[in-house]
């Protein structure tokens, strides 16, 4: 039988030899929960974003949990947000025992429609959680301007942001400073960087950054770091509700190694995007993605749409039948079985979608990026003759 053709795979993390030997020093110092090397990747990537303070935890989940904890989001509040994003976007207000209100996306970014805000701020809006969809900039600036104006915190989720850029005020800053009140990453082995798993929480609010220090180890007062490199016995005490959030000393290490070449990885992203949009722009049926003047995106996912009169999964399955992997657009949370027992609306002041039909009329946008497009492989080491069969 003919040897089956091995698949371009969709993503592949940029890891090997100089990560394998980041990790030797943790290991053989004995110190591998979170410690000297989670310290030492804190720093080093709040200098590389410019944020005042950036706290490691597990994931960006978890982080995404924390800063709305921070912004004082509670049981029956609401924050608007988006249903197209993973579902640990909307998951995260759930955790506070808040109400997702979904806010539809414009089409050629998939980020959050800014124009849509305002109209779904009620009495118990607590935040306002934009998404940096597939590592493109949301428009932040017009969002900050609404919540500004209402006194409601921002949180960004940039799980897929890390590298990305947008143009203030004449300078490119990176995602991450950050533009809102607070910044959320993710590590995860299909975004840019990667420590297997983990996250990042960037601030410039120190009170804030102190909460997240506290909760992510249990509500603990004191680190094991300081504890055990006391001269003198101490005694730690639990000064409120924590969790179990850290990152350990072994990932931390993988990612000082990933953020020596994040500038790197970014520039051959954005060449590999740049190759695409120019070989496949004219194809008939086939929209390519839009990336706004002031903006610089990492690229993380390239995500297509198609003409409504073409059948998606046929054209996954001719991919696939030519050795080229491909996944779906981005999902929208409100149509996944799990949040039909889930509160979440469209409107402020509800608990569910009214719209008749089953089928939410203001999310129009979110729902055919869904149903209509895919994404197609893009990562570091893809070959121009990868690329070329694609």
């Amino acid at each position: 039988m003919p040897a089956v053709k091995s698949l371009i795979p969709v993503a592949k993390p940029d890891i090997g030899e100089p990560e394998l030997e980041a990790v030797r020093r943790p290991i053989l110092s004995g110190w591998v929960p979170q410690g000297a090397e989670v310290d030492a990747f804190e720093k080093e990537f709040a200098t590389l974003v410019g944020a005042q303070h950036a706290c490691a935890v597990s994931s960006c989940t978890m982080a995404l949990h924390l800063a709305l904890l921070a912004a004082g989001v509670g049981p029956g509040d609401e924050v608007i947000t988006v249903s197209h994003s993973f579902i640990a976007t909307a998951n995260s207000v759930r955790y506070c025992g808040a109400v997702p209100i979904f806010v539809d996306i414009q089409p050629g970014t998939f980020n959050i429609d800014p124009s849509r805000i305002e109209a779904a701020i009620g009495e118990k809006t607590k935040a306002i959680l934009c998404v940096h969809q597939l590592g493109m900039p949301c428009d932040i600036e017009p969002i900050l301007g609404i919540a500004r104006r209402h006194g409601i915190p921002v949180v960004e989720d940039a799980a897929c942001a890390a590298g990305s850029e947008m143009l203030v005020q004449g300078k490119w800053e990176r995602i991450g400073k950050p533009r809102g009140d607070v910044a959320c990453f993710s590590f995860h082995p299909r975004k840019i960087i990667t420590t297997g798993d983990g996250g990042m929480i960037t601030t410039s609010n120190a009170e804030w950054d102190q909460k997240f220090r506290l909760w992510r180890q249990h509500g603990m007062n004191l680190t094991d770091k300081v504890r055990h490199e006391s001269k003198g016995v101490l005694f730690e005490s639990y000064e409120t509700l924590g969790y179990n959030y850290r990152m350990t000393d072994i990932q931390a290490a993988i990612g000082r190694q990933q953020l020596k070449r994040l500038s790197g990885i970014v520039e051959r992203r954005r060449f590999l995007a740049g190759r695409y949009r120019e070989h496949l722009a004219g194809v008939p049926g086939l929209l390519l993605p839009a990336e706004p003047a002031w903006a610089r995106s990492n690229w993380q996912s390239f995500c297509v749409g198609l003409d409504v009169k073409y059948d998606r999964l046929r054209v996954m399955e001719t991919l696939q039948n030519a050795g080229v992997s491909s996944r779906r657009g981005v999902m929208c949370t409100h149509r996944e079985p799990a949040y039909a027992s889930q509160p979440w609306s469209c409107v402020p002041g509800k608990t569910r979608c009214e719209c008749p039909g089953g089928s939410c009329a203001r999310l129009r946008n979110s729902v055919h990026a869904q149903d209509h497009s895919i994404i197609l492989p893009l990562f570091c080491q893809m070959t121009e003759e990868e690329q070329d069969t694609v």
